[in-house]
C-alpha cells in the first residue's frame, strides 16, 4: 500500500511534482488544493486525484505527507499547519520570504518530531551526490574552493522578477546550499558583487541579472557561485570541487550549453563534446533529480529514513542570501554574524 500524498500549489513546479509522484510506485494516491478552482480541477482530472478547496480539507483527506509548492508567502504558514497536524511536510525552497521569517518558522518546530524536508534538488543530481560521496570519503584531501554556476537561457517575466526576492534569493540560494553541503562546513563571511545597469526590469526591481559571490568557510575554503539571468546557449548549472589531492566535476554532461573551441573536442572537431542539444530548462537539467528527492520524502514519509534537508538547514542558506545581498548593498565583505544580530 502506497502514500496518500496531498499537493498544495499547483503552478508549474506544483503540477510537475503532480507528474512526478503519480509515476512513483510508492504513491497511492494524490490530494491536491491550488487557489484557482479550475487548475485544481486540472491537474485532479490528469492524475485521478482528489480535488479539495481548503488546506483543512487535505489534512482532513487522510494524507501521509504534504507537497508544499504554493508561492512563498505561504510556505510557512501551510507547513506549520501541517506539521500541527502531524503530517510530514515536504516544502520547496524557501522556508519564508525573509531569513528572519525563517527563522520564527524554524523556532515554531522546536520541539516537533515531525519531519519536514526542503526542496533543494540539487542534493540528489547523480554527479552532485557523488561528488559530496567523494569529499566525504576524503578522496580529494582538503577542499581549497568549491565552484557553482547557475546560469538561466532568459530572465523570468518582470512580475516575477519584482516578487522573485531578488536573484541571490530566487537563484544562488540552490548554490548556496550544494557548496554548503558539499564542504560540510559554516559559511562566516560573505562579498558579493553584480550588475543590472543594462536592464531596467531588474533596476525597478531593485535586483541584478548577473552577480557573483565569494563565500568563506570557517576552515578558510572558498566558495564561489556564479548565477546569471542571460546565457542564450541554455540551462547552464555546474559544480567544481578542487581538493589538494583531486578536483571533480558535476554537470559536465554532453548537453552542457557551452561551445568548446579546442580544436579537437570543439563542434567541428573529431570528437566533439559537448555534442548534445544543450538543456533549455531547469525541468530537463534535473527531472532525475526530482524524482530522487521526492523518493526520498517518501522514505521520510514511511520513517525509513530521516529528512535530508532540514529547515534548519535552509535556515542557514537564507541567512547566506541575506549576507549577499547587504554585501551588494554595501560593496564590502559581510558576516554571517551581522545578517543574525
Amino acid at each position: 500500500m502506497g502514500a496518500r500524498l496531498g499537493v498544495v500549489g499547483l503552478g508549474r513546479i506544483g503540477a510537475f511534482h503532480c507528474d512526478t509522484l503519480a509515476a512513483l510506485d510508492g504513491v497511492s494516491s494524490l490530494v491536491v488544493l491550488d487557489d484557482r478552482p479550475d487548475v485544481t480541477a486540472s491537474v485532479a482530472d490528469r492524475h485521478g486525484a482528489t480535488a479539495v478547496t481548503t488546506l483543512d480539507d487535505l489534512l482532513s483527506a487522510g494524507v501521509d505527507g504534504v507537497v508544499i509548492a504554493a508561492a512563498t508567502p505561504a510556505h510557512a504558514s501551510v507547513l506549520l499547519t501541517a506539521v500541527d497536524a502531524g503530517v510530514p511536510v515536504f516544502c520547496e525552497k524557501p522556508l519564508a520570504s525573509t531569513a528572519v521569517e525563517s527563522a520564527a518558522v524554524v523556532a515554531g518546530l522546536a520541539g516537533s518530531d515531525v519531519p519536514v524536508q526542503i526542496g533543494f534538488n540539487r542534493r540528489f543530481d547523480p554527479a552532485v551526490a557523488a561528488a559530496y560521496r567523494a569529499v566525504r570519503a576524503g578522496d580529494l584531501g582538503a577542499l581549497h574552493t568549491v565552484r557553482s554556476t547557475t546560469l538561466d537561457p532568459a530572465p523570468p517575466p518582470a512580475d516575477y522578477i519584482a516578487a522573485s526576492g531578488g536573484l541571490f534569493r530566487d537563484c544562488a540560494v540552490h548554490d548556496f546550499d550544494t557548496v554548503r553541503w558539499i564542504v560540510g562546513r559554516e559559511v562566516v563571511s560573505v562579498f558579493a558583487a553584480g550588475t543590472a545597469s543594462d536592464d531596467p526590469r531588474f533596476v525597478a526591481a531593485g535586483d541584478v541579472h548577473t552577480a557573483t559571490t565569494l563565500l568563506t568557510f570557517d576552515d578558510g575554503t572558498l566558495g564561489v557561485v556564479s548565477n546569471s539571468r542571460f546565457n542564450g546557449r541554455g540551462y547552464d548549472c555546474r559544480l567544481e570541487v578542487h581538493g589538494r589531492a583531486d578536483t571533480v566535476v558535476a554537470g559536465w554532461d554532453d548537453a552542457a550549453p557551452v561551445r568548446n573551441l579546442d580544436p579537437a573536442h570543439g563542434d567541428r572537431g573529431p570528437h566533439p563534446f559537448p555534442s548534445a542539444t544543450p538543456h533549455s530548462f531547469f525541468m530537463d537539467r534535473f527531472a532525475e533529480s526530482y524524482r530522487a528527492e521526492l523518493a526520498a520524502f517518501l522514505d521520510v514519509v514511511a520513517g525509513r529514513r530521516p529528512s535530508p534537508c532540514t529547515p534548519a538547514d535552509a535556515l542557514e542558506v537564507a541567512w547566506i542570501a541575506e549576507a549577499a545581498a547587504a554585501s551588494l548593498r554595501r560593496s564590502a565583505p559581510v558576516t554571517l554574524e551581522e545578517v543574525r544580530s
